[in-house]
């Protein structure tokens, strides 16, 4: 789409595509989790389209599962997978995949480019999520109370390795415990995991961790 002056329309919100694998075949608490974007689209129409068929995207087909139901195909007082699932599916073993949709604010004010998607400057072909996860332990001492949020996403990695370290900086002295990344390239000497930037523990117990993805 167009302004008035021919110029590529810039959407005041995005609407970002994740998967959630859920590994109750190895750890059957529900806590060993992986969030994954896989896309981004600029109206919710197409975003829904998206996420209804990216379990096929990615390889898989309905009778690969042994419970496979969508948003669409199940009545609203059914549904028990939360208003932001679009996709849920139980593999034989265990696992489960819920596909679902984060709606955020357009973090860089990027134009909408062809096929509902936004559109990058020239010369970059990534987008660079960063998530916020929070584990409260008060819910489930397992672990598996577990929520995560897209909380912007970026052409540069440095300006989203700046808005991860940003994100919980403002309160960071309330925290028990706060680890900030510093080195990206160090290896063996950060336990949190590869894409984590930043980790804290609330006085409450609560844990946090913001990564940063690229897709």
């Amino acid at each position: 789409m167009t302004d008035l002056d021919g110029n590529p329309s810039v959407p005041e919100e995005v609407f970002h595509t994740t998967l959630t694998v859920v590994d109750f075949h190895q750890d059957t608490s529900g806590s060993t989790r992986d969030v994954h974007v896989l896309g981004t689209h600029t109206n919710l129409s197409a975003a829904k389209a998206f996420a209804l068929m990216a379990l096929v995207q990615l390889g898989y087909q309905p009778e690969d599962f042994a419970t496979y139901s969508t948003k669409v195909d199940t009545p609203p007082e059914e549904w028990k997978h939360g208003d932001g699932v679009m996709v849920y599916a139980k593999a034989p073993r265990g696992q489960e995949f819920l596909v679902g949709l984060d709606t955020k604010p357009n973090t860089e004010g990027l134009p909408e480019g062809p096929n509902n998607v936004l559109q990058l400057p020239k010369g970059h072909d990534d987008m660079h999520y960063v998530l916020q996860n929070r584990t409260d332990y008060n819910q489930d001492k397992s672990g598996a109370f577990q929520t995560t949020e897209i909380q912007g996403c970026y052409v540069s990695r440095d300006d989203a390795l700046a808005a991860a370290k940003a994100t919980l900086a403002f309160d960071k002295d309330e925290y028990a415990q706060y680890d900030e990344r510093e080195d990206e390239e160090a290896e063996g000497e950060w336990p949190f995991g590869e894409e984590v930037v930043v980790h804290a523990v609330a006085q409450t117990g609560e844990n946090f961790t913001v990564a940063v993805k690229t897709v």
